[in-house]
């Protein structure tokens, strides 16, 4: 079994993105692409995961006065990963356009002073990215939304292929993991702003409801569906091993 194809499909997609938002590709009908925004952060010392939940509740009551409504949030704590994730957690935020995203920011720096030194007494980050994302597969209503769990890869085209190229493939793998049962929510991210000089052309990433449900994905994976992993991307993809974080959600948008 090709080795970087399974640390691909091992993971299942959560964020597919690009700059250029809805279009066809090869048959493949693209919903417009969302803004991702990601910070890693250290906890200062004599911090910890306490004082970041009281920063964030006197952040949710601030925007609850602001009636921000249109920003979702989550915090993720390593769960599997190495030496080179050297943060203790990453703060997630999303909004469906990037017109929100910029006046959700145009906000919190013009009226948000105090959650801003409520954050900066228990975190600092050192990494604030951007990254244009676009779903693939619509994971199932969740038994217990505020925590899922979720991975990440960093994947790159070879031989010659594109983000573009891999999409029919993408889409495909993700037809084949619903009709084999699988309830992962599947999506590529880009970088967009915040970044230069990655590595990687995109992230795949996927969410599960717990870290039970993902190994359901993987063993399917497994037995069998490497092979249609091999037949969609062996020789046009390479991916690192994945990174899982137990995803904590503090703020959700409304429904649009």
């Amino acid at each position: 079994m090709n080795k970087t194809v399974t640390a691909l499909l091992s993971a299942g997609l959560l964020f597919a993105a690009g700059s250029s938002s809805a279009e066809h590709h090869e048959g493949v009908q693209l919903d417009p692409a969302a803004p991702i925004e990601l910070y890693a952060c250290n906890f200062n010392e004599g911090k910890g995961p306490a004082d970041y939940d009281k920063a964030i509740g006197q952040w949710n009551k601030w925007a609850d006065r602001q009636k921000m409504s249109s920003y979702s949030a989550w915090t993720l704590t390593p769960y599997y990963a190495g030496a080179e994730q050297d943060f203790d957690v990453i703060w997630l935020g999303a909004t469906e356009k990037m017109q929100d995203m910029g006046r959700a920011h145009d906000m919190y720096l013009a009226k948000g002073e105090s959650v801003q030194k409520a954050f900066a007494d228990v975190i600092d980050c050192d990494t604030h990215a951007m990254f244009a994302a676009i779903q693939f597969k619509e994971p199932p209503e969740r038994e217990d939304p505020s925590s899922v769990v979720i991975t990440f890869s960093d994947c790159s085209g070879i031989n010659g292929s594109s983000f573009d190229d891999l999409v029919p493939s993408m889409a495909e793998w993700a037809k084949y993991s619903e009709a084999n049962g699988s309830t992962a929510g599947m999506w590529a991210l880009m970088p967009a702003l915040g970044g230069g000089g990655e590595e990687f052309e995109f992230k795949w990433v996927s969410s599960f409801q717990n870290l039970e449900e993902m190994g359901s994905h993987q063993d399917h994976y497994a037995e069998e569906g490497w092979k249609k992993g091999n037949e969609l991307f062996k020789g046009k993809v390479e991916c690192d091993s994945s990174r899982v974080y137990i995803a904590t959600n503090r703020r959700m948008a409304d429904e649009s």
